[in-house]
């Protein structure tokens, strides 16, 4: 296998939006990510909004027409990603349902594979959010990446045009966390063309 043909094929990013409240603040955060990830050529981005998928929390091994349609939504994106970055909010010092929902209706899909987080609340900047879903991700197999970028108070960091008013710090953090996510997406998709996970 050609190495260095494949390192040079862009990674597929996934950027999943957690919150699906009305009124959120997450397509704010959301496009200021974007435009980060945009400046790279190593990824190519999609991004799954929770807003627009309506998963149950109970699971089925033989799910109804409608739930079977809901994952049609996601879970080509989800199964094609080399890598995820989560951008989520802190909601009662956890992440929100939907996520959870997201994430448990799909398994192989996250397997072998590094994610990301953005997150963003209170004065915590939802890092308590971030802690448990470590965990979450380790029970499917995925590989969380050390650096985050974390926004506490986050109304108060951006205009009214969704413009961060200082981005010199926020843009270094993404900066690194891309460039953690890349480096293990690169090295796990390498690892799995030669041996598939699990074999």
């Amino acid at each position: 296998m050609d190495i260095a043909r494949t390192n040079s094929t862009p990674l597929k990013l996934a950027v999943i939006v957690a919150s699906n409240r009305e009124g959120r603040f997450a397509p704010v955060i959301t496009d200021w990510f974007r435009a980060r990830a945009a400046e790279r050529s190593d990824f190519t981005v999609d991004v799954v909004d929770l807003a627009a998928v309506d998963l149950p929390t109970a699971l089925s091994h033989h799910p109804d027409a409608t739930v079977v349609a809901e994952l049609a939504k996601v879970s080509p994106v989800l199964a094609d990603a080399d890598a995820f970055v989560v951008v989520t909010p802190e909601y009662n010092h956890s992440f929100p349902a939907s996520l959870k929902s997201l994430i448990d209706w799909h398994y192989t899909e996250w397997q072998a594979k590094p994610v990301g987080f953005v997150s963003y609340g209170g004065i915590s900047g939802g890092l308590r959010a971030v802690e448990q879903l470590r965990q979450v991700f380790a029970e499917m197999h995925a590989v969380t990446v050390r650096d985050t970028v974390s926004f506490h108070n986050a109304h108060g960091h951006f205009d009214e045009d969704g413009r961060h008013k200082d981005p010199t710090r926020p843009d270094a953090a993404a900066k690194t966390m891309l460039d953690q996510l890349a480096w293990w997406a690169h090295s796990l998709r390498d690892a799995k063309s030669v041996r598939p996970y699990g074999a």
